[in-house]
């Protein structure tokens, strides 16, 4: 039997070995006294703190786009809406020749003259080394982003990110030092966090009326599985790859991204530590054997390592937990589930049904739940009422996100979300594999922000508007 130091020793090797799938470093797994697992340090800074960037303020913001598939093409449309007054269109890519050009000329029918870049794998880098440039804004498969992102600011342009923003802990910590050391804003478009029932529920939290916060829920329950499989779907099968090779949370933002704001993360509170467990798989394999034979995956007989359901816990610095899903693969609806719980009332999604202490012990009738939306609705929605009509996207949220984007680049003013906000929920993915892989063990979060995490203070979304 090995002694108390022996098996630490073992453990601390044996989590090391398991890392380099999550982007820790060779040197590191090497060195494991320089790097402190499960408690991850955060390394040396190699520029001076984001928090709060400013920049001189862009009267047009000048805009390319790389990625013009399902959610780029919409991209390239909500930003050719702020045309002229805000924003201007100037280049778009793709690896597909025909999206790129079915842009320019929707661009043009729009009065601007975009130039389209395609035809090779790298044409982003070519259109990135413009000087006309303001912002970049990426929408390519998963494995794009970071490379991307870092190479358009190393270029002196500033970066949104389609979700999620990285997928390793090496790449969030690319994107969080690129970010300090290159001072240029990067941002993760996490669309829903402009959401009408999130902005709603987030003012109901800063006014008070849930009292002190202690826990939250939230989700991505999808059923995407027809489009994974689909030879029409994602871009040569990359999701569906990604739920081959992978077992954790793969896709953990949309549901945690406004929670985190509920409970001011990185303003005061911080994500600790995660417990991830997946249940077994069983639904995308038993899809797969049902596949054409001209299909390029039928007769699949490799391993698909994402169970039908991970569920992850994460404790605060506060002492607060969130519960965390990920399932794209059962015939469950779609859910985010957007709970909140405070010592004064409790919110709970899908559908939308709120609980206040002083008002009985079950859900608030009509009357009383339209007074309180009515009260606490975020005035956003009110300001952008006619833009959202006109130009949508999920209810209107992508279209508050774009145009929030490019508002603040207009006024010099803090993106509402920052690259720590993107690096630490993109960390839930490499860190939920790790816990999953580990035999559901705790795994601490990385402090990217070097201790500014303690710090009070306001999302801008709250405070500039």
């Amino acid at each position: 039997m090995k002694s108390g130091q022996e098996r630490r020793s073992f453990l601390k090797k044996g989590l090391l070995g398991g890392l380099g799938l999550y982007g820790i470093s060779n040197e590191e797994q090497n060195n494991p006294d320089g790097y402190d697992i499960p408690d991850f340090q955060s390394p040396p800074a190699v520029g001076k703190s984001v928090v709060g960037l400013k920049v001189a303020p862009i009267k047009q913001v000048r805009v390319a786009l790389i990625g013009i598939g399902a959610r780029g093409s919409g991209h390239v449309m909500q930003f050719a809406s702020l045309f002229p007054d805000k924003a201007k269109v100037v280049a778009v890519c793709d690896i597909l020749p025909e999206r790129a050009a079915k842009s320019v000329d929707q661009l043009k029918a729009k009065g601007q003259d975009a130039v389209a870049y395609s035809g090779k794998p790298e044409a982003w880098k070519d259109m990135l080394k413009r000087d006309d440039i303001d912002l970049v804004v990426i929408a390519t498969p998963w494995r794009d982003h970071t490379p991307m992102a870092v190479y358009a600011m190393q270029q002196g342009k500033h970066v949104v990110i389609e979700v999620p923003a990285a997928l390793t802990l090496d790449e969030c910590w690319q994107l969080v030092n690129t970010a300090e050391a290159t001072q240029r804003n990067c941002m993760m478009m996490e669309n829903v966090c402009y959401g009408d029932e999130e902005l709603w529920v987030l003012n109901m939290v800063q006014k008070e009326v849930f009292g002190t916060l202690t826990y939250a829920e939230a989700a991505y329950i999808h059923n995407l599985t027809d489009l994974m499989l689909s030879q029409k779907g994602y871009y040569e099968f990359w999701r569906l790859k990604e739920n081959i090779a992978h077992d954790g949370n793969l896709y953990p933002m949309h549901g945690l991204g406004p929670v985190a704001q509920y409970l001011e993360i990185l303003r005061g509170d911080r994500f600790e530590h995660i417990v991830s467990m997946s249940s077994l798989e069983a639904s995308l394999s038993e899809s797969m054997k049902k596949l054409p034979a001209d299909h390029p995956y039928a007769g699949f007989k490799g391993k698909i390592r994402h169970g039908d359901m991970n569920t992850s816990l994460i404790k605060t610095n506060k002492g607060r937990m969130i519960t965390l899903k990920h399932d794209v693969v059962t015939p469950r609806p779609y859910d985010r589930i957007n709970a909140l719980a405070g010592t004064h009332a409790y919110h709970e999604g899908y559908p939308s049904r709120l609980s206040i202490l002083d008002k009985g012990h079950s859900f608030l009738k009509e009357a009383d739940y339209n007074e309180y939306k009515s009260k606490y609705k975020h005035p956003i929605w009110d300001k952008l009422k006619k833009e959202i009509e006109v130009n949508g996207g999920h209810g209107g949220m992508d279209f508050v996100l774009i145009y929030r984007i490019i508002d603040a680049l207009n006024n010099g003013r803090p993106m509402d979300m920052d690259v720590y906000d993107a690096a630490t929920w993109s960390s839930v993915i490499p860190l939920s594999e790790v816990s999953v892989n580990k035999g559901n063990s705790a795994v601490k979060f990385p402090d990217f922000t070097r201790g500014k995490w303690s710090e009070k203070r306001e999302l801008g979304i709250m405070t500039s508007l």
